[in-house]
């Protein structure tokens, strides 16, 4: 008989979730399952509506990164028109972009992950959140905030409000931006590079005291896919497909983002609502179709977001950026890429910092505030993809019309769903290291729970739970007998 260890629900994160871990009858971690409890279904309700109404609707599907799904759905857009945007406009959307991903990923260090890095795995649950934060570690906490707010009014600026700016739009963006817009973006350039500087020291200084977290977080062979420019180097809005391996072999490049049903599958689990997509080639290489296993798609996982995106381009393009991708790489052996999971948090913090430098670069050129922001055209494809880097990985809009541009089927795939097989291996190794059948401890829960949350999932932000959230776990013996219990009110 198998015994059953339950965290419901994960904290922490974006969306809710729980966490199942499967123990044999020698009380050892048979299994684990990261469970998503949620059923939204935007794909469906999405049919029948104008391609033209996507970015505003889809842009809903999250309340932290609406921006990112601007991003793919315009593009998509795009497509079905048949048009290229006027450069200035994608000028604009990459800005935007970069504006997105230094919100996003302030959020995710500073208040979600940073009360376990500073104030560390075993402290009191009851102070381990922003609070206790900015109680104990005020001026880290404060910079956190001004932080995400530099990447908040970059999306203001040029969208007119910083959640959901009805902004971008097949064919371009609706408004350029100003000429005192550009000059605020620049007068609030130099406090957030010297934030992020601060971050990444605090970063470094904190490896020490987790590096065996660093070990067991998500610490195993994968293969990694990002987007990268033509050249090779580090790309969030366009460009092209790369996949490699952890040994550093690249397996896909220069691979076209529309066509990413040739290399991209996705399998579905009875026990939650997160699919689990997969690479094609591994999952089926030397393997009869007809005679698949049910799991035979955990052959095919991948990485996706920051950690990936960091190990597949050979560059990132900006100087502190690229200084910063050096010492990221030497977390990995010779010849291989980083692997542990546990380094999303350095990653975000290089992002954030190519951000900022690429959004100085971008308010300096001349041309950034011209005024023709959008081509106009009609249908002219029946499909659109649309393909561009969420804070959490890559994202993918596909949607197929009528002639009068309604739409009959939509599919999104979603940056945490391609990492859905990675967090629940990570569950299962870090579980297996802490958990041996006979006793539970807070900072054992919390450690699992933070394997889930250095993928900073977003399994939907527009849930959101008020207060400290509750927590019931039970260890029991294959007799029935209660072994241990937490609870959390």
């Amino acid at each position: 008989m198998t015994k059953t260890i339950t965290i419901d629900p994960v904290t922490r994160i974006e969306g809710h979730a729980k966490i199942t871990i499967l123990l044999d009858d020698a009380g050892q971690v048979g299994d684990a399952r990261f469970h998503v409890t949620e059923y939204r279904g935007f794909e469906k309700f999405c049919e029948g509506r104008t391609f033209w109404e996507m970015p505003g609707i889809t842009a809903r599907v999250c309340g932290i990164c609406p921006v990112s799904h601007l991003m793919a759905s315009s593009k998509a857009g795009d497509a079905i028109l048949g048009v290229q945007i006027p450069p200035t406009a994608a000028k604009l959307r990459r800005l935007m972009n970069w504006g997105q991903i230094v919100q996003s990923h302030a959020l995710s260090f500073f208040h979600l992950s940073g009360p376990d890095l500073l104030l560390g795995m075993e402290s009191d649950p009851a102070k381990r959140n922003v609070m206790g934060l900015i109680e104990k570690f005020p001026d880290v906490a404060r910079n956190g905030i001004r932080l995400r707010r530099f990447g908040q009014e970059v999306i203001r600026i040029l969208g007119g409000k910083r959640v959901h700016p009805a902004w971008t739009v097949a064919g371009g963006v609706r408004e350029a931006l100003t000429d005192e817009g550009r000059s605020e973006i620049r007068r609030m350039l130099p406090e957030a590079l010297d934030i992020v500087g601060l971050a990444l020291d605090i970063y470094r200084e904190s490896l020490d005291s987790f590096r065996d977290e660093s070990v067991m977080y998500g610490n195993f062979p994968s293969l990694f896919m990002g987007l990268v420019t033509p050249e090779g180097g580090l790309e969030h809005y366009d460009g092209v497909l790369r996949v490699v391996d952890s040994d550093g072999h690249v397996l896909v490049d220069g691979f076209a983002p529309e066509h990413y049903r040739d290399i991209i599958g996705e399998a579905v689990e009875p026990w939650t609502y997160l699919k689990f997509p997969y690479y094609r080639p591994a999952a089926l290489a030397g393997r009869n179709p007809d005679e698949l296993a049910p799991d035979f798609y955990r052959a095919g996982m991948y990485r996706v977001g920051p950690l990936a995106r960091l190990n597949v381009c050979d560059f990132a393009g900006t100087p502190r950026a690229d200084a910063e991708l050096l010492e990221f790489r030497k977390l990995a052996p010779k010849g291989k890429h980083v692997m542990s999971s546990f380094h999303y948090h350095y990653a975000r913090l290089i992002e954030i910092l190519f951000s900022l430098e690429r959004i100085a670069e971008s308010v300096e050129d001349p041309t950034i505030t011209d005024t023709r922001v959008r081509s106009q055209a009609g249908v002219n494809q029946l499909v659109g993809v649309g393909v561009s880097e969420a804070p959490r990985g890559t994202l993918f809009h596909e949607y197929h019309t009528d002639e009068n541009g309604v739409l009959n089927k939509v599919n999104m795939i979603i940056a945490t769903g391609q990492n859905n097989l990675a967090m629940n291996r990570t569950v299962k190794q870090i579980a297996q290291h802490h958990i041996n059948g006979h006793k539970l401890s807070e900072g054992v829960l919390n450690r699992i729970e933070h394997g889930i949350r250095v993928f900073d999932p977003c399994l939907s932000c527009s849930t959101h739970a008020v207060g400290h959230m509750p927590l019931h776990v039970q260890l029991v013996a294959s007799d029935g007998t209660l072994v241990d219990e937490l609870v959390r009110e």
